[in-house]
């Protein structure tokens, strides 16, 4: 279900607490408010600096509340004639405020018995325990082609803009830029017209050296465009025909004839024996974007870090796709034993259940060099 239609169908289904994880707020408030608009209800906004706000057009007076907790009280008190919508913006750092968590958690309950609804949209996956039988919470997705498409015809249609882009050139470009928020995306545009004084097929390298760059911060993630084929391996002859017989199960028109496309295969060996080359190998060989995941940069010291930085690193793998995942020496996952009070085996529990029940064309390529210290499950 698209996501727009998602949240439209929370709110008739009167849910009262929907927390929304994302970077990008202004498209996440946008898209709130598509879906108050669409079933008539009023929208609000409240945060620490412009207090709160209207969203949607009210007209309505808004209370006047400088301190969280008491917008909290006055959410409570509001009374409009139509059913209302409010947003909290930055409450991520409220989280340890027990009167905060004891206000968010009576709203939700009493909010069942009045046409209201409460967004907390924020960056962190961390959520408090109180709130987590009474909340929805969503990952908001980064924006599809779709929707690049639309902010690259919102530059495109610019004043002075010069635009050469054939059509095979607009859809790479577009393809170029899976995996940047909307506003990364509409920077790399910018970048690529003042650069080059026109949009033309050069920008197309541009964006992906841009996207190279922000896959990069991520720390557990770094891009590749990868150029080895099969000429650059030796040996490996199963392997390549192997390859060679499901190479188009990534196309089109394999979707469309309703073919699953292949999960991945897992590389073992002692180092030197080939696995990264092969790796890459496998996405110049296909034409398919490579990501490598390091896993032992997924652990980090604060609590909760690693968990986030997993669920980023696979959700922006499934944005990007069809791409190749490279998960480089797995058996990282496990290295920290019992030592991390759990963290190695969530972060690699996270990643064996994405394994398992992901749905985008993702190939993942694995590699380990000790294949007794991978768990059953995983092979």
């Amino acid at each position: 279900m698209e996501f727009n239609n998602l949240l439209d169908t929370f709110l008739r289904a009167r849910f009262t607490l929907i927390i929304l994880i994302t970077h990008e707020e202004e498209r996440a408030i946008s898209a709130v408010l598509n879906a108050c608009n669409a079933s008539q209800r009023l929208c609000l906004s409240w945060d620490i600096a412009d207090h709160f706000q209207w969203v949607s057009d009210g007209s309505s007076p808004i209370p006047v509340a400088r301190d969280p907790l008491t917008a909290l009280e006055q959410m409570e008190k509001i009374d409009l004639p139509h059913p209302v919508v409010f947003i909290l913006k930055d409450f991520h750092d409220l989280w340890s405020n027990p009167p905060i968590r004891r206000k968010l958690r009576t709203l939700s309950q009493r909010f069942k018995y009045s046409r209201k609804t409460l967004f907390i949209v924020t960056p962190s996956s961390k959520i408090p325990p109180e709130l987590k039988d009474e909340a929805v919470v969503l990952d908001y997705p980064l924006p599809d082609s779709r929707e690049l498409a639309q902010v690259l015809t919102r530059m495109t249609h610019t004043a002075g803009v010069k635009v050469s882009l054939t059509p095979l050139g607009k859809e790479k470009l577009i393809q170029a830029a899976l995996g940047l928020t909307s506003s990364q995306a509409q920077r790399a545009f910018a970048r690529a017209i003042i650069q080059d004084g026109v949009l033309d097929d050069r920008a197309i390298d541009l964006v992906t050296e841009e996207k190279r760059q922000i896959i990069r911060e991520s720390e557990a993630l770094e891009f590749f465009p990868a150029a080895e084929t099969m000429e650059d391996v030796g040996g490996l002859s199963e392997l390549k025909e192997w390859l060679r017989l499901r190479e188009t199960a990534f196309t089109q028109k394999a979707r469309e004839y309703g073919l699953p496309a292949p999960k991945g295969i897992a590389l073992i060996g002692i180092p030197g024996t080939g696995k990264s080359l092969t790796a890459k190998m496998i996405a110049g060989s296909w034409k398919l974007p490579l990501l490598r995941l390091d896993v032992g940069a997924l652990f980090g010291s604060l609590v909760g870090e690693s968990e986030e930085r997993t669920r980023r690193a696979l959700q922006l793998a499934h944005t990007i796709a069809p791409c190749i995942l490279w998960i480089d020496e797995m058996e990282k996952a496990l290295a920290h034993g019992g030592l991390d009070s759990g963290t190695s085996t969530r972060v690699f529990g996270s990643i064996l259940t994405w394994m398992q029940e992901k749905t985008s064309p993702v190939f993942v390529v694995a590699t380990a060099n000790d294949i007794s210290s991978l768990p059953p499950e995983l092979l």
